[in-house]
């Protein structure tokens, strides 16, 4: 069978792609890609896919990802795949899933993601996502998949050998994601209480007394600014917390963030390699998505 399947992947996930073909034994497939004087991209596929099984690797974390992650599927169809699997480790404009009432604003969590599936592949697998609003995006007849990393975390956890430590969400929103994952990990979670005011801008209120004396592991799926973890952080240790970690899947980092992270009392970053381009240093903990995405592939296709 696995000659019968084509792993490729975006340009930038190209190295969680690497690692995903190593887990399920197949070899990533390299796009033949060239750009023109004017801009425009070539693609090609270097073998044939007629009649195979085509999965596809791509975070849509730019503007250009996504548009070229359309590229291929719609490839795929013109070449005659047999099957389009396309798994997105981060969806970008995943915060955006809804428009306030009267506000005129574009969802564009649900469009863009709306865009990928009218591209009609035959199975689509998401990681984490910060809404389940955009599994809903289509009419029915697309298969997908979310995709919950506490499998992978909770051996993180595990191996760093952690003790005395409490699992904080940053706001009630999340709080059902932790309270999961603590049950998983036998120790006790709580919430803060966090209002948004701005497009970026968030108040967090106080929390409780339970992380007194323990490491308060702050959980949230992505790291955008950091403004709103700091401000967590911070409260934690007002309330007596021994030291302050943040836990988060998707590691986005804007502009400016990690310097900010790394002056505020937060000891250290646990997330995964699905946003292209991080990798563990001094101050990152990253661990790869690979090996729980090469088994729900494996399943999928049944290798």
């Amino acid at each position: 069978m696995a000659n019968e399947t084509v792993l490729v992947a975006t340009g930038d996930s190209g190295e969680l792609a690497a690692k995903i073909a190593g887990h399920m034994g197949l070899p990533l497939v390299a796009m033949i890609k060239k750009v023109f004087a004017d801009g425009e991209i070539y693609h090609a596929f270097p073998e044939s896919i007629s009649g195979k099984d085509l999965v596809i690797i791509g975070a849509t974390h730019s503007a250009n990802a996504h548009l070229e992650l359309l590229d291929l599927i719609q490839g795929g169809h013109y070449w005659n795949a047999a099957s389009i699997n396309v798994v997105i480790p981060f969806l970008g404009y995943s915060t955006m899933e809804r428009a306030k009432p009267f506000s005129h604003e574009i969802p564009k969590g649900i469009t863009r993601t709306r865009l990928i599936f009218q591209t009609r592949p035959d199975f689509v697998a998401f990681v984490d996502l910060h809404s389940e609003a955009v599994l809903h995006s289509h009419r029915g007849d697309i298969h997908t998949a979310h995709i919950w990393a506490d499998k992978l975390v909770m051996e993180k956890i595990r191996a760093s050998g952690l003790q005395d430590f409490v699992l904080v969400s940053p706001d009630y929103g999340f709080s059902k994601r932790v309270a999961r994952l603590a049950r998983l990990l036998d120790c006790p979670h709580t919430a803060a209480d966090k209002d948004r005011f701005d497009t970026d801008k968030t108040i967090v209120g106080q929390i409780s007394s339970v992380v007194r004396g323990k490491t308060a592991v702050l959980c949230d799926d992505m790291i955008r600014t950091g403004g709103s973890i700091i401000q967590t952080a911070e409260r934690c240790l007002e309330a007596g917390a021994r030291e302050v970690m943040v836990l988060a899947t998707h590691l986005v980092l804007a502009p400016g963030a990690r310097e900010k992270l790394t002056a505020s009392p937060i000891k250290k970053v646990i997330g995964s390699d699905s946003y292209p381009g991080r990798h563990s240093d001094d101050f990152l903990d990253v661990y790869s998505l690979a090996p729980l995405l090469a088994e729900v592939l494996t399943k999928r296709l049944a290798l």
